[in-house]
């Protein structure tokens, strides 16, 4: 079985037991102000947040009285399970007397169930402990979880408190998220469009990279990019989870949008090289010409100090091309690093064009940059040739 490696990084083991929504409505409801709601503990309590991409909950709704409230739902995380001072708060004392002890994940949500962030939980205990990239991180620690829910006309309602173990690490809380989302449709791998699950991923279906602004050096964005060539007319969308459409961008009336209904094919009117771009942060897609120099190369190649003999052989593990035609990234199945190591991508079978930097499990390559670091383990690796991102997905042996 595969995972995201901090993508689609899905966590393993995080089964829930579903809780429904309650769909029974009076015919009159009055709104009645609950006094909590069931949040469902996790079977598997012990989360790497560095490792992994998102933690799946769910959740029963407040009882509003047959009320059909929509409701936005807003995790809060605690360091002591204690709910009394916020990260924020503490932040503007200039007293420095108060420590905080809860922060909201800056994360909202709906429905009766949903993908936490792995790096924005992992970014609210950095902001409650106060660390910086020199502080000990320790190695595991506890961590208190609840849930609230809002809706206009009533108060702000607190689940029950479950309790997970999780191995922290420090990431700048400012930092945007690498949300993963997945292209599949006509032009995408074979064009079969199959989606029954990981097992399609360089198959039929290709991870989106993480995000970054080429235009100002290269800030790192929210949310995932995609640059490649779109032929005119052919149909595509983007999945949130391989084996399931139920949550899709596609298009209605023409317009691009976000659905769990079976939405229309999103297509371009000119063949070209394009740039698609999800915005986690501002929940927008856009999609647009890429008006760069694009150059093509035949090979794409990973050498690194854990090739045979002396290694960074240029010709060495070279990677598949995803596409047959047009073709701008790259992938290596299931490569096997016994111990941490260091690589570059490099094409056309030199050192001449080669891509680098000191970030993983994904990043921006540069050129000539610093080496990445894999940590030991088996990975599916993408890289896209036009943005230089990559990303490693780790696997499982089934």
């Amino acid at each position: 079985m595969k995972k995201i490696f901090l993508s689609s990084l899905i966590l393993l083991g995080m089964a829930m037991v579903f809780t429904a929504c309650e769909d029974d409505r009076d015919s009159n409801p009055t709104l009645i102000q609950p006094t909590t709601f069931s949040l469902n503990q996790p079977v598997n309590n012990y989360v790497d947040l560095n490792r992994s991409e998102s933690l799946h909950f769910t959740w029963s709704q407040p009882d509003y009285g047959g009320w059909p409230a929509a409701v936005d739902y807003q995790f809060e995380v605690s360091t002591t399970g204690e709910w009394t001072v916020s990260a924020n708060e503490a932040a503007l004392d200039d007293s420095g007397e108060l420590k905080a002890n809860y922060d909201p994940v800056r994360v909202v949500l709906a429905g009766c169930e949903g993908d936490l962030n792995a790096s924005e939980l992992a970014k609210s205990i950095v902001r409650i402990k106060n660390w910086t990239e020199d502080s000990v991180i320790p190695e595991e620690m506890t961590i208190y979880m609840r849930l609230t829910a809002t809706t206009p006309g009533a108060k702000t309602v607190y689940s029950n408190t479950v309790s997970l173990t999780v191995k922290p690490y420090f990431i700048d809380p400012t930092e945007p998220v690498y949300e993963v989302w997945y292209l599949i449709g006509d032009f995408v791998g074979d064009g079969s469009w199959k989606n029954d699950g990981m097992a399609d991923v360089g198959v039929s279906i290709l991870p989106m990279y993480p995000a970054y602004d080429l235009d100002n050096n290269n800030k790192f964005l929210p949310g995932a990019m995609y640059i490649g060539y779109i032929p005119a007319g052919a149909g595509f969308k983007l999945i949130k989870e391989p084996g399931d459409g139920a949550e899709q961008w596609g298009m209605m009336d023409g317009a691009l949008v976000k659905t769990t209904s079976n939405a229309d094919n999103i297509t371009v009117d000119e063949s070209g090289i394009y740039k698609i771009w999800y915005n986690c942060a501002t929940f927008k897609l856009t999609i647009e010409k890429y008006s760069k120099e694009v150059k093509d190369f035949f090979q794409i190649g990973m050498p690194g100090n854990y090739q045979p003999g002396d290694g960074w052989d240029v010709n060495g593990n070279l990677m598949t091309p995803f596409t047959t035609a047009n073709n701008h990234d790259w992938m290596a199945k299931g490569m096997q690093f016994d111990s941490d190591s260091e690589l570059k991508f490099a094409a056309d079978g030199s050192w001449d064009t080669n891509w680098g930097v000191a970030q993983f499990p994904y990043g921006l390559g540069i050129g000539n940059g610093k080496n990445i670091p894999v940590l030991a383990g088996k990975y599916d690796v993408y890289f896209n040739d036009i943005l230089g991102a990559f990303t490693f997905i780790a696997v499982e042996d089934e």
